[in-house]
């Protein structure tokens, strides 16, 4: 594994004149001097150079091997370490990952505080009045509380020192009243949430088989974050798509070839109406390629399908020498390396992008194989016109101009058999049509036309070009270019893009060539129900902006009807300013055209306003994004940008993408998730409240910056509507009923030092206080915690606007969090007055003896304990053994625990020695006023649940309504459910199929 986490093979080469040492006496009189520049965080760059037999040989990141790379390809090496320690790469990279909570955790944190606050308040108010009652015991020799002896009493019923009583009180009563606040409810929440992320690691429709992946979460904070979503921001490439490119079209010397139709023509077919009109000619085409394929096994990186080209015929083409070339130049123009099967002797190819091997692959199957790399050469076997056969080559590889994000471009320089010299370059449109000599721009016009085809079929383009290079020339572009690589400074990249882009002009161009990179399987549909859950979904990709529009329009978050705001900085006036070069007045022009498109965008949504059934999109380019993420413009692009239904961003950079994340996650307040699968994604991952990685062949730095890694785009639905749910509300309905169970519990404890004159005097014994949070009424909460379901996995997927009652966060509202407080104080209440009452002055055995302190605690903690645990199965909505189990067990227990710590000595039982089988058991009051408490505590919470699901449900007891009741396999009725999750807002296939039918139902409507 590569340091960047990329699995793209890359070069890794020795200089061509220590290439010769290959054994350990070679190394006895070698002698060389390494001069490079300071340790950096930079991976792609390396400046340095090496001195050897008094020659200055430069050294590049080719001959620089990272710590903790995979050598491929060579048996050993030799070689000399650059930096170690904290000098490498690896460690001047590593970074303290972002810390991330959740939003309920932090909430969570907020309620802690509200019942610490209510702790010191019940304990101050009760110091105060046990102040003011000890001051008053003992007035002219006459004792109010004359069992307390206060003429004969410590410090804390000393009337004398009441101010001093006051403070030790306030103290006990802050250890007494301490289990008001839920401390193993973040322990219990630990356990729950490794348990979550276990289910979800072993979800099997996560698990991606073809690459025997499946879901991991690689944290378990942020579980219950995955339910309350908002906006999803998306990579494009390898994210939505597959990044496995398939060569599929070409233009060579003005003459389309490729007969293939991509996903996305056939979604502008649709889109246009055209596929009923046009389907015969589609699927006679479609029939001709598949019947071309069907003659050889399918090939990865290549869907090419023309009789013009395959099978040799091209000799017979008009520009037969330029299609010659063109083929040419893919195979010797690459950094590929080849492996040969040596028992088939087929060639396969390891390259540093899908793009590459695809190239190289197109080659080889159109009769021009490359097949060997040596350190100066490439080897290749080509299909010679004249003769009609196969011949080998040999291209003596002088120099490798590489590729980087500003060049946009690569060349390479060969010298051929017959000793000619020539540059072959191929790059973005953008960059390659302005470096075209005059005399070769005979198939320009033709070539740019079918450039924007492919573009618009959401096709990946590149230009080839050449040059024939005069051995003048190119010794003094070699001699400045090994200059210039000889340097050891910060200036050496740009002194080499300088030599570099002198020799990259006067090109002869060939053609172009269109890859394509398909949508993965089943986005569409997964974007559908995500978008039917309320979720907002921004693309933010680097390509081109035809080509993200019309992935846009195939995986539905574009629709027809759907009126575009489109930002770019093309425009005429722009362009001028460009070629006169004032840095000045273009930003100054651009700052302004930016925020005058932002102004007339929110002009368009605010005419619309009106209109319930006008959809809005938003689409900007990378230069855009540059002005409208400054600090005067941003909030105005955001408030844009939220209001319509889907935002694009094209040719962003992965600082812009991370920019966008935090815009929108500052701005918005809600919970943002961001989704992507290489190194320029990170940033963005790492902005957002959730990271997605994809581990994708773009390889595994996203998902090793992730907080969870899925295989594909599709398992996102399934995460989200199901996991995300789940997580969501069994986190909020555990931490809930903890409060409630404390607060019982607590409230108790208070009232009874309110009964006994607050003086101190715990209600029950030591272990009961101890054993309460531990065995009585923990595991039920856990189980709730970790098996609770609402609805089923499936009609979480049926009914996706179940979703919004996380985003909407109705489970860990205040209102609801107080609702099971107030709960809480109504069980205390009626535990703690119904028991004292019950059995306060009459008999409570056969033998007439009255309840006393032990009978009466054991009594109220025996109720408690019934309640906590009944109430939590009235809370359960999706029953288990292990739910069963743990809530009957618990209260099992307590009575199994009275049993026995009340047969153990006195000294250690206390006043609980015994009490369960000497004076509970035996009365018959204690099993009634246990049965009736019970009973009467839990019918408040049973009433108001069944008025509120009755006749105000929420929307997931809607569904549980429409199960119970038999209507789930009526089609109508449940359409009409999930009608609620429409709007015109809404992006999707079925959103999509209502706007169509609504516009339908409008014009028949007009007809009339």
């Amino acid at each position: 594994m590569n340091l960047d986490g990329e699995t793209n093979l890359k070069i890794k080469q020795g200089l061509e004149v220590t290439s010769s040492l290959q054994g350990d006496l070679n190394f006895q009189k070698f002698n060389a001097t390494v001069k490079c520049e300071d340790p950096n965080a930079n991976l792609y760059s390396f400046v340095g150079s090496m001195e050897f037999e008094e020659q200055k040989y430069a050294l590049s990141p080719q001959q620089l091997l990272l710590r903790d790379s995979k050598l491929r390809n060579t048996d050993y090496i030799f070689g000399a370490v650059i930096f170690t320690g904290h000098d490498t790469k690896v460690i001047q990279n590593s970074t303290d990952p972002p810390s991330k909570r959740s939003r309920i955790e932090k909430k969570m944190d907020r309620v802690i505080y509200f019942l610490f606050c209510i702790l010191f308040l019940m304990a101050f108010v009760g110091s105060i009045f046990f102040g003011f009652i000890t001051k008053n015991d003992l007035q002219n020799g006459s004792m109010k509380r004359w069992y307390l002896r206060p003429d004969d009493s410590t410090i804390f019923f000393d009337p004398k020192r009441s101010a001093a009583a006051v403070l030790f009180h306030c103290l006990t009563a802050l250890m007494l009243y301490g289990f008001f606040i839920p401390i193993s409810l973040y322990v219990s929440i630990e356990i729950v949430k490794v348990l979550q992320s276990i289910f979800i690691n072993q979800d099997i429709h996560m698990y991606y088989k073809e690459a025997d992946k499946p879901a991991r979460a690689r944290t378990s904070n942020l579980n219950e974050e995955l339910g309350q979503v908002d906006t999803i921001l998306s990579d494009k490439t390898g994210t939505l798509t597959c990044n496995s490119m398939e060569f599929i079209k070409c233009s060579i010397a003005g003459v389309a070839y490729g007969r293939g139709t991509t996903e996305v023509e056939k979604a502008m077919d649709r889109r246009k109406g055209s596929l009923s009109i046009h389907g015969h000619d589609i699927e006679l085409e479609e029939d001709d390629i598949r019947g071309s394929l069907d003659k050889k096994p399918l090939i990865k990186g290549f869907n090419f399908a023309d009789e013009r080209i395959i099978n040799g015929n091209w000799v017979n083409e008009p520009h037969a020498d330029v299609i010659q070339k063109f083929f040419r130049l893919l195979a010797v123009c690459h950094t590929a390396i080849p492996e040969v099967d040596e028992d088939t002797g087929n060639v396969s190819y390891e390259a540093e992008s899908p793009d590459e091997a695809a190239f190289v692959i197109a080659a080889r199957e159109l009769g021009f194989e490359f097949y060997k790399r040596g350190q100066t050469s490439l080897s290749t076997h080509e299909l010679d016109p004249v003769s009609g056969k196969k011949v080998e080559r040999k291209y003596k590889l002088l120099n490798v101009l590489e590729f980087n994000s500003s060049r946009k471009r690569m060349s390479v320089i060969v010298e051929d058999e017959e000793g000619k010299i020539f540059l072959l370059c191929k790059g973005a449109d953008s960059i390659m049509f302005e470096r075209l000599a005059k005399n070769g721009r005979q198939f320009e016009e033709k070539t740019m036309e079918h450039v924007h085809e492919y573009a618009d079929a959401g096709l990946r383009t590149l230009i080839l070009a050449y040059r024939e290079l005069d051995a003048e020339e190119y010794k003094e572009f070699d001699n400045k270019f090994s200059k210039a690589k000889n340097i050891v400074s910060a200036d050496q990249e740009i002194l080499i893009e300088e030599v570099s882009d002198k020799i990259e002009k006067n090109l002869i161009l060939l053609g172009a060539t269109a890859v394509e990179d398909k949508l993965q399987d089943g986005v569409p549909d997964c974007i559908d129900k995500l978008a039917q859950a309320g979720i907002k979904i921004w693309v933010l990709t680097g390509d081109k902006m035809e080509t993200a529009i019309n992935i846009g329009f195939a995986c539905s978050l574009l629709r027809q009807g759907m009126k575009q705001i489109i930002i770019h900085l093309d425009t005429p006036e722009i362009q001028a300013l460009e070629k006169d070069g004032d840095k000045m007045a273009i930003a100054k022009a651009s700052r302004q055209s930016v925020l005058l498109q932002i102004s007339e965008g929110a002009a368009q949504l605010t005419a619309y306003r009106g209109s319930s059934q006008q959809a809005f999109s938003l689409i900007i380019d990378g230069k855009s994004l540059v002005y409208a993420l400054e600090d005067n413009m941003k909030n105005m692009f955001l408030e844009l940008a939220i209001r319509c239904a889907s935002v694009i961003c094209c040719r962003s950079s992965p600082k812009q993408k991370a920019l966008v994340t935090r815009l929108v996650k500052s701005g918005t307040g809600k919970t943002i998730l961001a989704i992507g699968d290489g190194a320029n994604d990170v940033g963005m991952l790492q902005e957002a409240d959730i990271g997605i990685g994809i581990s994708g062949v773009e390889g595994m730095q996203a998902v090793m910056s992730s907080d969870i890694a899925i295989a594909q785009f599709r398992y996102l639905e399934r995460l989200l509507l199901v996991h995300g749910h789940w997580c969501y509300r069994r986190i909020s309905s555990m931490i809930c009923y903890f409060f409630y169970k404390n607060i019982t519990f607590g409230f108790t404890l208070f009232l009874y030092e309110v009964y006994a004159s607050f003086s101190g005097q715990p209600a029950y014994n030591d272990w009961f206080l101890s054993l309460y949070n531990v065995f009585f009424s923990s595991f039920p909460v856990i189980a709730l915690g970790v098996f609770d379901q609402d609805v089923s996995s499936r009609y979480c997927l049926k009914f996706p606007l179940l979703y919004q009652e996380g985003v909407q966060n109705v489970l860990f509202s205040w209102r609801r969090i107080l609702s099971w407080m107030l709960n809480g104080l109504i069980s205390a209440l009626i535990i703690f007055f119904f028991c004292t009452k019950s059995i306060e002055l009459q008999a409570f055995d056969v033998e007439g003896r009255t309840a006393g302190k032990d009978i009466l605690g054991a009594t109220m903690y025996t109720c408690v304990v019934w309640v906590v645990n009944l109430q939590m199965a009235l809370a359960i909505s999706y029953f288990t053994l292990i739910q069963h189990f743990f809530i009957w067990g618990s209260i099992g227990f307590w009575y199994l625990f009275l049993l026995v710590y009340g047969a153990m000595p006195p000294h250690f039982s206390t006043n609980a020695y015994k009490v369960f089988i000497e004076a509970l058991a035996p009365s018959p009051s204690y099993w009634i006023v246990t049965f009736f408490v019970v009973i009467s505590t839990l019918i408040p919470y049973f009433s108001y649940s069944a008025i509120q699901k009755r006749f105000f449900p929420m929307y997931h007891e809607i569904v549980q309504w429409i199960r119970y009741d038999g209507n789930i396999k009526d089609p109508e009725f449940c359409d009409m459910v999930r009608q609620r999750s429409l709007r015109p807002t809404t992006v999707g296939a079925t959103a999509r199929l209502a706007a169509k039918a609504h516009h339908i139902r409008n014009r028949n409507v007009n007809r009339r």
